[in-house]
């Protein structure tokens, strides 16, 4: 297929600059696949379409302070923008500044002090931590070394990164951030997992509905378009993932009672069928074999994949050209789904990271 098939015009004011609230307070396009039919309803009404003995699969990767600001010896600013682990000090990642040639020297400096350097090397403090550029990597980023690992100092050092498209300062860094996230490790948020708060969680277990998690640590690239005129020829990039053996258990005991599984966001779908398309699976009932898995996965998902694992999708209205919209159009057939995001767009949805959501049954 054409990636241009996967474009659509929204008006700039449709892209949310800022959360709701409370979370569940943010809209629900609800659309039927058989039907063809869409209901508009709230996150917080989400018990309506679900029942006891659902399975509510999300993604518990927690969003890590991955911008971090510095200088050059000239005294040039810096900022880093963290994308993939290489190994304990080296880091891929994005960085804006000047002249930033391997072997480029940065001071990193503490966003939350006040005090303003304007001179010259001679002037500028030495900061907990330093970097250089070693290499650059083929789509524009940097390959960039810590003299010491980086994570333990995120928290003093680095601030949460928002997406581009978003323009508006965030007060509170934790509303980016799932109220279950627990796993250190992405540099974007999964999305769909925004809207849930404590209290419909409690709710939606007291109706019946269960919960299980799995992790898949959210790179840059999943949102950045497309840019190859066939999908096929896109380069998925890899991005780590696990499928922990209770949540593996938690799936099999699902089926077996005639339950759904409910992936909330495209990254818990990319986790569950790459653990569909693993060899050692078989999700036949007499003889299941569903395994417990940790590693790298650059599964992409385009029309035509047939889905193994799930029965029902929370997600939201993604960036057109994107990955994300392409798995979704997927699962839903694109007719509908053009369909579906007209109505969003004539109905004054918010869209993207903020923005609201669609349950997809």
């Amino acid at each position: 297929m054409k990636t241009a098939e996967f474009d659509y015009v929204l008006p700039a004011e449709m892209i949310a600059q800022t959360p709701v609230e409370p979370r569940d307070a943010s809209r629900l396009l609800v659309l039927e696949r058989r039907s063809g039919e869409i209901s508009h309803r709230h996150f917080r009404d989400l018990g309506d379409y679900l029942r006891a003995g659902d399975l509510l699969v999300a993604n518990d990767s927690r969003v890590i302070p991955a911008r971090l600001q510095g200088r050059k010896s000239t005294g040039g600013s810096v900022e880093i923008f963290l994308l993939k682990r290489l190994d304990e000090r080296a880091w891929e990642a994005l960085v804006r500044g000047r002249r930033l040639r391997p072997g480029t020297r940065i001071e990193i400096q503490n966003p939350k002090l006040k005090t303003q350097i304007t001179h010259y090397a001679s002037r500028i403090t030495h900061s907990a931590l330093c970097a250089t550029i070693v290499a650059e990597t083929p789509d524009g980023g940097r390959v960039v070394e810590f003299d010491r690992p980086v994570e333990p100092l995120l928290d003093e050092l680095g601030l949460v990164p928002l997406p581009p498209y978003i323009h508006e300062p965030l007060s509170d860094p934790e509303r980016y951030q799932t109220v279950y996230a627990r796993v250190q490790g992405s540099v974007a948020a999964p999305t769909a997992g925004l809207h849930f708060t404590p209290e419909l969680i409690d709710r939606l277990l007291a109706q019946g509905v269960c919960f299980a998690f799995v992790t898949l640590h959210v790179g840059l690239d999943t949102f950045r378009p497309v840019k190859t005129e066939h999908i096929e020829d896109h380069p998925m990039h890899s991005e780590w993932a696990e499928l922990p053996a209770e949540t593996a258990a938690a799936i099999h005991q699902t089926r077996m009672q005639g339950g759904r599984v409910v992936a909330v966001g495209t990254t818990a779908v990319r986790v569950l069928e790459t653990a569909a398309s693993l060899p050692e699976t078989n999700l036949e009932p007499k003889t299941w074999n569903l395994q417990p898995f940790r590693g790298w996965t650059d599964l992409f998902i385009t029309p035509g994949h047939r889905f193994r694992l799930v029965d029902a999708l929370i997600t939201n209205f993604h960036l057109p050209r994107s990955t994300l919209l392409m798995l979704v159009a997927a699962f839903v057939g694109k007719p509908l789904l053009d369909r579906a995001y007209q109505e969003a767009i004539a109905q004054g949805y918010r869209f993207y990271s903020f923005g609201d959501a669609m349950l997809i049954l």
